[in-house]
Parts: structure tokens; sequence; C-alpha cells
């Protein structure tokens, strides 16, 4: 029997033979029967056709050395090799299929006819030349789709706005594009073989540290950083560092890519900002004191440490707004926030909730007299005379005091038995403080038992 009828004959178990061997390839192993198996009975049956054709001495001779003649369209072979390359195969994977597919149709055609005719060891030969051929034309368009791919990839890196590069297993410069270039004020040739630390970057410790983490796990990594570059670019960047993995799965790099999110980054503090703080004094609204007391009343918790809040509210603030007109009450309002703020700690939290009515938040306040000492402090602040456009004014202020854990358990009771203490210190008069105590085995916290002035 002819090779080539051979060939057409046993085309399955030729197939399965090679399909065992195909399994053992890394890009392979995920790979469906069909997608394995793709252009393999093609190729097969078109080298079946071209040993059944008549060859001139001239076409021998050129398919000895792996050129095949020209017919204008793609062959069966390098449609293999375009396709190899878009699933990731490497060059000697590829490779690697023809020469199992050339050991699948040899090996049982050796166990077939064990001795071989004139005939069939010309047909032999000629089936290596195809082999050969099919080899040759996959690896050209196989290298033809790869320098297309590295070119617009590379066109990629030039034009990305963002800047990329790559980073060695030492952390040293091994490619940047222009646009990183031109961040760091630097020529590419002075970047390349240096490190982040030998730049002098001040985020180089902990980009470090975080490269540290993509090399153990084989993973990527998001970070942000603070830093202006010599260009003068940017304020705020995120980072991604993705691994560059082998055949093997071993690092071989890692890629970096830089953006610069300063305007965002802005442009949501100043929004967080709005939602968080009052319009007119800058303080804390209510949404962010309460979210602080909160925390403080968890930190007190954990510390041991008591807490103390002053509630207050402004005598004689509604005859200034009635009387001067709200521009003239803006006015007090702000000062009013500016002197509260100079009577307490950086570490204190004072707090417009609404309208005259102002919150501070005393941390770790051990002695009662101390916290006594800075509402007094208040106090006499408030009482001095307030300048507006039309006239100086005065006001004064009413402040109830609680304290955690002694007065209440939760940053709500704690807050509503502050603002009883100076509902009392109101009916007391004016410049006047009161301090709200529980009686030992009493009730909720709403409900006042003893209130000291």
């Amino acid at each position: 029997m002819r090779l080539a009828d051979f060939i057409r004959t046993n085309i399955e178990p030729i197939l399965e033979n090679w399909e065992e061997f195909a399994k053992t390839i890394l890009h392979a192993s995920h790979m469906n029967k069909t997608s394995l198996r793709d252009h393999a009975r093609d190729m097969l049956l078109v080298i079946a056709d071209d040993l059944d054709s008549q060859q001139s001495e001239s076409e021998q001779a050129a398919k000895s050395k792996g050129c095949g003649p020209e017919d204008g369209g793609e062959s069966w072979a390098e449609v293999h090799g375009g396709d190899r390359h878009t699933s990731g195969f490497s060059v000697m994977e590829t490779v690697s299929e023809f020469r199992a597919l050339r050991a699948s149709v040899v090996s049982l055609w050796s166990k077939t006819y064990p001795t071989v005719t004139g005939q069939q060891l010309e047909d032999l030969t000629r089936f290596n030349e195809a082999i050969d051929q099919a080899v040759a034309e996959s690896l050209e368009h196989y290298a033809t789709v790869k320098e297309m791919e590295t070119r617009l990839f590379g066109a990629i890196l030039v034009a990305s706005p963002d800047p990329i590069y790559v980073l060695d297993l030492k952390g040293r410069f091994i490619y940047a594009n222009k646009a990183t270039a031109d961040l760091f004020a630097l020529e590419r040739e002075a970047i390349i073989g240096k490190s982040n630390s030998d730049l002098g970057f001040p985020f180089a410790s902990d980009f470090r540290r975080n490269l540290e983490k993509v090399f153990a796990e084989r993973s990527t990594y998001r970070g942000k950083f603070v830093h202006t570059f010599a260009s003068g670019q940017g304020e705020r960047f995120e980072y991604l560092l993705a691994p560059v993995l082998d055949e093997h799965k071993k690092m071989e790099a890692t890629v970096c890519i830089f953006r610069d999110i300063t305007e965002q980054a802005l442009a949501e503090e100043k929004i967080w900002h709005s939602a968080h703080h009052d319009p007119l004094t800058g303080l804390p609204n209510r949404r962010l004191f309460l979210d602080r007391l909160e925390q403080e009343v968890k930190h007190a918790k954990r510390s041991s440490l008591p807490l103390a809040l002053l509630f207050l509210d402004l005598d004689g603030f509604k005859d200034v707004n009635d009387s001067l007109g709200h521009e003239a009450g803006d006015r007090v309002l702000c000062d009013v926030a500016e002197r509260l703020t100079d009577c307490v700690r950086e570490e204190d939290t004072v707090a417009r909730l609404g309208g005259d009515e102002f919150t501070v938040i005393l941390t770790a306040a051990r002695h009662r007299k101390d916290t006594e000492h800075v509402a007094q402090t208040i106090i006499d602040a408030l009482e001095r005379p307030f300048q507006t456009t039309k006239q100086s004014v005065h006001i004064s202020a009413s402040i109830g005091i609680s304290f955690y854990p002694q007065d209440a358990p939760s940053p709500v009771d704690l807050l509503q038995a502050a603002d009883h203490a100076m509902y009392k210190a109101k009916e007391s008069g004016t410049n006047r403080m009161c301090f709200y105590d529980t009686l030992e085995g009493s009730g909720p916290a709403h409900s006042i038992d003893i209130l000291r002035e």
C-alpha cells in the first residue's frame, strides 16, 4: 500500500496516537479534542494528496530544503502556526506537535510494513519533506504574527499616556516607556538598570515590600502613593504590579503601570469634605461628629480611659440674627467656631450640629476638673464681644457635660445625656455649665438624676 492511502485509511488511529502526545504540552493540556486536533486532519490529507502527485526534479530539490510551491493562499500549516501563537504556544511547543505527527505516522507505518520497498521508501522520504515544509510554513507564519503582535504592543506602550515599565527580579528597570521617562524627567538610558531606590523616590521602600508580595504570591497588587516627580507631574498616584510568569509558573519579571489620579482624588476629597463638614464654619457636621464619637467611644472602651462630651447652645444668638440679620449671625458663628477650636487640643473634636448648637469631644478626660476647666475656658472665650460689620455683640453659652462610661454606655445615650444637661444649664441662667450624673443603680441615661452646676 502506498503511504498516501495508508494515511487516509488509518487517519483516526494516527490522530489518536498524536493526541496522546499533544496532551502533554502545557498550553494544550486544557484544550478539548476538537481544539487539539483542529488542523491536523487537514494537514495529513493535504500531505497524502501531495504524495500522490508527480514532482519534477526542481520541485523535489525545493521540497528537500523545506520549500514548497506558492499557491497564493495560506496553507493549513500556516493557519495552524497562527492559531497556536494565539493560543499561547511557544515555538518549541508548536514544532513538537509536528514532530509528534511525524512520529505517529512513521510508527504505525513501520509496524504495518516492517520491510520497506523502494516505492515506500520514496513515499517516506517525501512524507518527511512534506512535514519539514509544514514546519517551515507554520513557523514562518508564527513569526509573522509574533512580529506584528510585538509591533502592535510596542506601539501601544509608546502611545500610552500611562507610565508602564518592567522590573527584573531584583527590582531594577529593564524596560520603561516614553510616559515613564517623561514622568521621571529622565532619559530612558538613565532609568534602565536602576531601582526606585537608586532613583531616590521616597516611596521606594513601600514599593519594594509590595513587590516582594507579588514575588511571593505570584499575584497582582494594587497600591497608591503620594509624590510629585521632578517633571512636576502629579501628586497622587495608583499603581498596578503584575507578575510575568514563564511556562513553568516561575517569576521572570514584574510589569508596573502608574496612573495619575490627582484630579480624581482631590475631587473625591472635596465631595467627602462637603458631605462631612459644615459649609459655613468648616467644622465637622452632625454626620462626621457621630462617626467620630462612635470611634472615640470604642477607643475609650479599649483603653479604659474616660471620654467627655460637651453640648453647647449659644445664649442670645437669636437676638443677633433678628436684630442684625443672618449675615451678622453667620459671622458670629464662624468666630464661635474659631474660639472653640482654640480652647481644645488638636486631638479633640469640635463640631457644629446645626443652628447655634455645637459639641466638643474631649478624649482621655482623666480628671473631672480638667473637663470643667475646658468648659470654663469656652465660657470665658464666648463671653468676649463679637465684632460684626454693624456693631459688636455679646452672647454666651450654656454647656451640658456627660462622661463615658459613667453617664452612658453608647454614643447616642452619651449625646442625649449631654443634651439634657445643657437644657438644665440653660434653665439655670446664662454662662452656666452642668454635669450629668446617674445615681448608682439608676435606670437609662436619659432619666436625669443629678445635675451639678
